[in-house]
């Protein structure tokens, strides 16, 4: 009785540029003439050829004198803000945060600074970066600034 059976053959890789004896040997084993593909290795950066824009060529980058600086300002509030705090309030940016003036992943983020816009009415504490104008006029309703 004759059972057919099929064969399978498993062809081994050609190692390239190991000499005439690997089968495929000789001048450019494979890789064509020139151009970054024939070289010894491909760059990480190397993403195909002609038309293609690289992925560092097509993510946006800042332009211009200021690449290098970080961007972002501390957040801003008003005096006038200050008056829904009740009086005698230590002004810091957990107390801010409590009270809903900041959002508190930006405030902790890139820091708050009291400027002068407005009147204030009410004694505070303020705890925080703050300007001139502010600073006068929370001295002149009998605050303070630490």
């Amino acid at each position: 009785m004759n059972i057919l059976l099929t064969k399978t053959v498993d062809r081994r890789k050609k190692r390239l540029g190991r000499g005439y004896g690997s089968g495929k040997g000789g001048h450019t084993v494979g890789r064509g003439e020139k151009g970054q593909k024939a070289r010894s290795s491909i760059g990480i950066l190397f993403e195909g050829v002609k038309v293609k824009k690289s992925l560092l060529k097509r993510l946006p980058f800042q332009r211009g004198k200021g690449k290098f600086k970080s961007g972002k300002k501390p957040l801003v509030v008003n005096i006038e803000v200050l008056n829904i705090l009740p009086a005698g309030t230590k002004v810091n940016i957990e107390s801010l945060i409590k009270a809903k003036i900041v959002d508190e992943k930006d405030a902790r983020r890139y820091g708050v600074k009291v400027l002068g816009n407005g009147e204030i009415k009410k004694k505070l504490t303020i705890e925080l970066p703050i300007s001139k104008s502010a600073l006068a006029k929370i001295e002149k309703a009998g605050g303070k600034v630490i």
